[in-house]
């Protein structure tokens, strides 16, 4: 099993935070290239749902961020719309999903172009 690094741990903390101010059943956080974080838990009404993911990524886009170094996802899958979303801007980005006590237990270490594959670890 994997276990988080410093840096990765401090998203885990943020994404921890915003799945319980929301109540969802994730939360994420992801950190840009110049070292901002921004957390986001889902958001789910009648006229918008996004993923946790896919509202921090949304959160740092309008922020002005330009490239992701990670992001860590709780109670997120591999699956998760926002994956594409991270890969559109950043093909490298690791992507970390931890279930709540913060154990990892898939990881996205980024996107193959060559193969059109995302490339997992962990």
């Amino acid at each position: 099993m994997t276990e988080l690094d410093a840096e990765d741990n401090k998203l885990f903390v943020l994404a921890r935070g915003a799945l319980g101010r929301t109540g969802g059943s994730s939360g994420a956080a992801i950190r840009d290239t110049d070292g901002r974080t921004y957390a986001a838990g889902e958001v789910a009404i009648s006229a918008l749902r996004l993923t946790a993911l896919q509202a921090a990524v949304a959160t740092a886009i309008s922020s002005g961020a330009e490239g992701f170094e990670a992001a860590v996802v709780v109670g997120g899958r591999f699956s998760d719309a926002g994956v594409t979303a991270v890969r559109e801007v950043s093909a490298d980005a690791r992507i970390v999903f931890t279930d709540r006590s913060g154990a990892v237990f898939d990881i996205a270490e980024g996107f193959d172009t060559a193969a059109g594959v995302e490339v997992q670890g962990g």
